[in-house]
This record gives structure tokens, sequence and C-alpha cells, in this order.
């Protein structure tokens, strides 16, 4: 593919994820006062093409992680559960690259573009000393392949996904593998989580697996136990995960900037704008504050991109710094998101405003802002190759 083609085709996409983005805000409010799982959503992804055009960049197919992550901004700026869905699914899209040999991943993203696959999982971090007794999936051998049992939260279009990607400890040689299964499977079944405070249409839920069979073809390949085994290729799944969640935290934060601004214009605030002096700099905080995330975000979304292309060539000096610039991202994007919706409350008064803040709690609930400091701290201080880890 010449520059110029790749270029035409990136403008292309970045367009329809403008055209769905106005779509989705249309009825934003309704749709989180519903709660429903997203299977209109979900629908609306894939007639728009997003699951097929959001794999790994391969050559006539996929795309590439710069614009894979605008677009998940801008669909998230509209309505951030949508957005979580399409990052979580670009990056388990990338699954077979992390975790399986060249050919099969190739022959993997092929089919899920041909097939318009839209992706989920939970793939759980390694940990030192990891007691895998406790697992809570695990793996038995069978005439076919394994049988996949226990339970797992999951995110994101749980009842609604194609393919969920999982993590199980094999129960005959304590191997940890990855797997793919498909919603439909016999000995599956869903617990979608009802009443959340946010990303209400986000389709998260557990899902249930009795004895549900696992072909070889299924198995994507294996998670290692502990850190110092991972490959550094390998080791960036976790953190690009973070770091798709960055830009969702991003449209949150852009997305209920750009509401309050137009209220306040309207005349709908609790301040009109005219010559008001400490709108103006209440204002002037927030979008600074939404553009420092912004620069921090985009350098570590630069820095991934390149890890990525390196592939099997990532060594773990690397890696670490890769992560530790995660790190960073979430630690600011977090406050940021959080400050900022929380502030336009305060700003305006107006039906559904409230979900930005909402769905910022929950997004940034379960990676504390401390945690990631230190991570941060251990690798400028001793230059710790260790990736930093997450809470799970």
């Amino acid at each position: 593919m010449t520059p110029s083609t790749a270029d035409a085709r990136r403008r292309a996409l970045l367009r329809t994820a403008r055209d769905v983005a106005d779509d989705l805000a249309a009825d934003a409010i309704v749709r989180d006062q519903a709660g429903k799982p997203p299977t209109d959503e979900t629908a609306r992804l894939r007639e728009a093409g997003l699951p097929a055009a959001l794999t790994p960049p391969a050559p006539d197919r996929g795309t590439d992680w710069r614009t894979a992550c605008a677009v998940v901004r801008e669909i998230a700026a509209a309505d951030s559960s949508v957005g979580d869905v399409l990052a979580r699914h670009y990056v388990h899209a990338w699954s077979g690259r992390f975790y399986a040999s060249h050919q099969d991943a190739t022959a993997l993203e092929e089919e899920s573009v041909r097939e318009r696959w839209l992706w989920t999982g939970a793939v759980r971090t390694p940990w030192p000393d990891e007691d895998t007794g406790g697992a809570d999936l695990t793996l038995k051998r069978h005439s076919t392949g394994h049988l996949l049992s226990g339970r797992r939260a999951v995110h994101t279009a749980v009842a609604t996904a194609d393919q969920i990607v999982v993590d199980a400890v094999s129960a005959a040689s304590g191997d940890v593998l990855v797997v793919r299964i498909p919603p439909g499977a016999r000995g599956l079944s869903v617990e979608p989580a009802h009443d959340r405070l946010g990303q209400r249409v986000a389709g998260a839920g557990e899902v249930v697996l009795d004895r549900v069979t696992i072909t070889p073809e299924q198995v994507l390949g294996r998670r290692p136990h502990d850190e110092e085994s991972t490959t550094p290729f390998t080791a960036l799944a976790e953190p690009a995960l973070r770091l798709a969640l960055c830009h969702v935290g991003l449209g949150i934060a852009e997305g209920a900037l750009t509401e309050a601004r137009d209220l306040s214009r309207g005349g709908r605030a609790h301040r009109l704008p005219g010559e008001d002096p400490d709108l103006f700099l209440t204002y002037g905080e927030l979008a600074s504050a939404a553009q420092t995330a912004t620069a921090v975000v985009d350098r570590a979304t630069d820095v991934m991109a390149q890890a990525l292309d390196l592939g099997q060539h990532l060594d773990a000096e690397a890696a670490a710094g890769v992560a530790a610039l995660v790190a960073t991202a979430e630690a600011v994007t977090s406050k940021a998101a959080l400050r900022i919706t929380a502030r336009v409350l305060e700003l305006a008064d107006a039906p559904g405003l409230d979900r930005f803040w909402r769905n910022a709690r929950v997004l940034t609930a379960h990676r504390p802002v401390a945690h990631r400091l230190r991570s941060v701290g251990e690798h400028y201080l001793n230059g710790s190759h260790r990736a930093v880890a997450a809470f799970r």
C-alpha cells in the first residue's frame, strides 16, 4: 500500500468514526438511562465496519495503533461505553500477535476481518509467586482438546462479542494458556452486570463456563507465570489495553467539556458566559488539564506504536519504558477526567451531564493513581526492567 493510499484510508476511517460518534451522541442520554446490553450499539459499529477495520495493521487490512486510538477517542467522547467496547476489541484483536505464532496470528486476523468479529476478554496479569492453585478458570484434557470451567468477569460486550479471550490454568501441566471462545459455545452462560454506576452500556458481566470444549485452534498460546519469563513483546499486551482505555478517559473529559461549553453558550448554565472572569478561569483550567493529559497520552501512544512495530525485536528495557509511560498517562488522565467531569456539574445543570463523572469514576476505579505513580517512581529510580504491574 502506498503512503497516499494509506493516508486516504486513514482519513476515511476517521470520517466514519465521526459519523458514528454523531449518531451515538444523539441518543446517548436515553441509552445511558436504559442501561441495556450494547446490542444496538454493536450493530451500529458493525454496520459502519469499525470492528473489521480495527484489527492489527497488515497490507490491505487493519489499522495502525495511532489511528485506532484516535477512533476510540472520537467514539468515547460521544459515548464512553461504546468507546470502551471498541478499545477492548482492538487490543484483544492483537491477541494472536501477543500469544500465537506468526502464521496462526495472520490466519486469525484474516478470519476476524472476513467475519467482522467483535472481540472482548479478560486476560489476567502475571504476578510474582502467583498461586495458580486457586485459579478461577481451569482446563482439563479432553479427546478433542480441553474442557474449560470456571467464571471470569468481563468488562465489555460480554453477551454481544464474537470472540472472548481469557487465560486459564491447565490442570495437567500447570501451564497458563490463553484461549478464545465464541459466546454461543455449549456450556457457556452469561450473567450481565445490572445497575452499574457508570459505563452502563458497555455490556459488562461474567462468563460462566461449564466444561466448554476448547479445540487446539482456540488455544492462542501460553501466558508465562511471571514477568521475568514473559517476552518483551508479549509484555506489551497489558499496558496496550491500559493505554487504549486512557483514550476512553480522554474522550470522557473532552465530551464533558464540550457539552458543558455548549450549555454555557446556550444560556443553560449556572452562570452566563458574558464577561465573567471566574467562568473564563474555570474553563481555562479545565481545558488546560485536558490538553495536558492529551499531550502525555499522545506521547505514550507514539512510543507504544513504535514498540508494536518492533514486534519480537523489542527488548526488555524498551518494554519497561513503554509500561512506565503508560502508567504516567493513566495517572494524568485519571486525575484530569475525574476533575473535569466533577467541575462541569458546577458550571451547568442539565439532564445527563452527570453521566460523564459516573463513567469516569467506573473507568478509573480499578486503576489507583498511587499504584501507578509508585511504578513510575520505581522505574525512574531503579531503571527496573519489570513490566509495570496492574490490578486485576
